[in-house]
Order: C-alpha cells, then structure tokens, then sequence
C-alpha cells in the first residue's frame, strides 16, 4: 500500500521527506503542499480559483451544514484511516439530517515532522472517499504546528448538502409505534481501532465499517419511506443514539437484543476488554425511525444486513427510558456508560 502512494505522490519520497515548520505559512513551502499534495487529489473546478474561499451554486431546497474535527488515533487501522474517517463522518452526519451532501471543507492542521508519504496517503484517501460518497472538497486550509504538539495530523471537515425531501426528519418527528430499523453488526470500527492502537490481536481480523451512508439514506427517502429520525452510531455507539434520541423525543423505547447483530469477533474482543457491544462506536452504521407498516419496504431498501431492532413505546408517567429485552429473557435499561471506554476513535 505504502509502496503504491510512493509511485503516485507528486512530492519525491526517496529521502523520506517530512512537514516542516514552513509548510503553514505563506511561503514557497505552503505552495508546494498545495500544489503537489492537495490540488492534485481534490482537483475540481470549485477549488481551482484558489480563492479565500468557495463560491458555490445554487441549490434548491434546504440546506444542511455540518462540521466535525478528527484526532484519531492512530491514524492507519484497518478497514480505514483518518483520511476516509474524515469525508465519511461528515458526510454521515449530513445525510442523517436527510440531505444530499454536496461539498466539503479540509482544515488539516499537521505537526512538523509528520511524514509526507503519510500525508500524501491519508490525502489520497480523502479523496477515494469523497469520489465515493459524491462530494467535492472545494476549499481548506493548512497550518502547521511544533513537534509533540499536534499528534502527526488533525482534519476538521465542514460540509455543505441540500435537503431535497419535505420531511423533518429529527427526534422531534419520533412517534409512539414507530419502529426502529438497524442498517448492519455494530462495534467494529471502535474494536478495529482500538486493535491497531493497543497491538492487539484477536483469532479473526476485524475491520473498520466506516462508510458514506447517504446512499442508504437516500434510497429510503427517494422509495417513499416516511422517515421520522436517523441517526449515525459513532461516540457512544448504539447505546448513546438510542438514550439522546429517547429523551429529545420524551418516548420510551424497548430493544430486542438479540436482532442486534455483533460479529462473534467482536464480541470475544468486548468480553476481553470490558467493553459493552452496544456502547462501542461505528463510522458506517445508523438507525431509523419509521412507522411499524413501512419496516418491511425499508428493510428491502436498505438491504442485507438491516434488520428490525425496537419499537418505540407511548409515552409514561416516567421519565423516558430504553429498556433491552436480553437473549435469556429478561429486560435491562440502557444506560451511558460511566467512563470514556475508547478514547479518540473519532
């Protein structure tokens, strides 16, 4: 893999160069980071003026805007890297507000030292991901920071998407009966990290799901799907999704844990370490909230691997709560857990 972005970067990569301090000014430095790095993998007629900023079409409908910072850690793991985590993250939480993402920004801030072949790759990636969710990167920005500072790389992406449906798509939509759909296994991106980061091993590979989700959520909304609220399963995972989206919503929930598919890897990896599947994050996974009677139409749309999970309840005279029905029967409440379980994952 290394080998293939060292034929394709423009910048030599013999002597091992890396960013030094020069690269975030205004100098000669800077000109070739964009010049040799950014412009060759992002190339569009939107980011070719070069100007302070991108001046964009119209588009009709809504639009969503979003901005998210990525400081994984470390910046390589399998199944992904901070490259495609950064496209992919933002262009989730675009499409879970129901719009259709149109361009992004790049701010990478790069701590001196940090090697170009790893620039160049984690920029490559970027740019497969964003070809692959449909998006542009039309403007950004580079600063760089002293060595022990910056942690190699940080890339915050703001992204820009045109919301083309009527519906108000939101936990304020949520609706007692509605039932809870799951696109696929969860945990796998947390445990992959947490793998690459610790040295970890385990008896199956286990890789990143991170992944565009807006053509899912597209296809339910271009089916006809009434859709009430999406949400993406990253910080937290399912756990945190279901608890925010019960109590915006003040309805109470109820799971059935054994419809929530975990790879058996997976799951081993949890046992070892403490952790609790649910709890553990995603970078290509999201739930659906839509009525009982278009389950199964939106099922067929999302495809292998979805699945219905809950249900939500009408509301108590309690306090709103998500309750899991476990594989022996019994029933738990989903709680936060009380500590970070996987720090910078994200």
């Amino acid at each position: 893999m290394i080998e293939d972005f060292a034929l394709q970067c423009p910048i030599p990569l013999d002597d091992n160069p890396t960013v030094q301090m020069g690269h975030g000014g205004g100098g000669r430095m800077t000109r070739d980071l964009i010049e040799k790095i950014f412009l060759p993998a992002f190339t569009n007629d939107l980011l070719a003026p070069l100007h302070d900023g991108a001046i964009l079409p119209p588009v009709g409908g809504r639009l969503a805007f979003t901005t998210d910072s990525f400081v994984v850690r470390p910046i390589f793991f399998r199944g992904g890297d901070l490259g495609s985590l950064a496209v992919n993250g933002t262009v989730n939480d675009l499409a879970m507000c129901g719009a259709r993402p149109l361009y992004l920004s790049a701010g990478f801030i790069l701590e001196e030292g940090l090697p170009i072949k790893d620039l160049w790759r984690v920029v490559r990636s970027m740019a497969d991901a964003a070809a692959a969710a449909g998006v542009r990167v039309v403007t950004g920005d580079t600063k760089v920071v002293d060595k022990g500072h910056g942690d190699g790389i940080f890339i915050n992406t703001a992204g820009v998407g045109v919301i083309e449906t009527r519906l108000t798509i939101g936990p304020m939509s949520v609706r007692p009966g509605d039932a809870i759909l799951l696109n696929g296994d969860i945990g796998r991106h947390g445990i992959a990290v947490m793998a690459e980061r610790e040295g970890l091993e385990f008896e199956s590979d286990i890789s990143s799901d991170c992944a565009p989700l807006n053509g899912p959520v597209l296809a339910l909304l271009d089916g006809g799907v009434e859709v009430h609220c999406l949400r993406d399963l990253t910080r937290g995972g399912l756990t945190s999704a279901l608890i925010e989206i019960s109590e915006s919503a003040n309805l109470p929930m109820r799971v059935e844990e054994e419809t929530v598919s975990v790879q058996d890897g997976v799951r081993g990896a949890c046992e070892i370490l403490g952790l609790e599947p649910f709890s553990v994050a995603n970078e290509g996974r999201f739930i659906a909230f839509v009525p009982a009677g278009e389950a199964e139409t939106a099922l067929r749309l999302l495809g292998s691997g979805a699945a219905v999970i809950g249900a939500v309840d009408p509301p108590g005279n309690q306090p709103p709560l998500v309750r899991v029905r476990t594989s022996l029967g019994t029933s738990r409440i989903l709680d936060l857990p009380s500590g970070e379980q996987l720090p910078r994952i994200c």
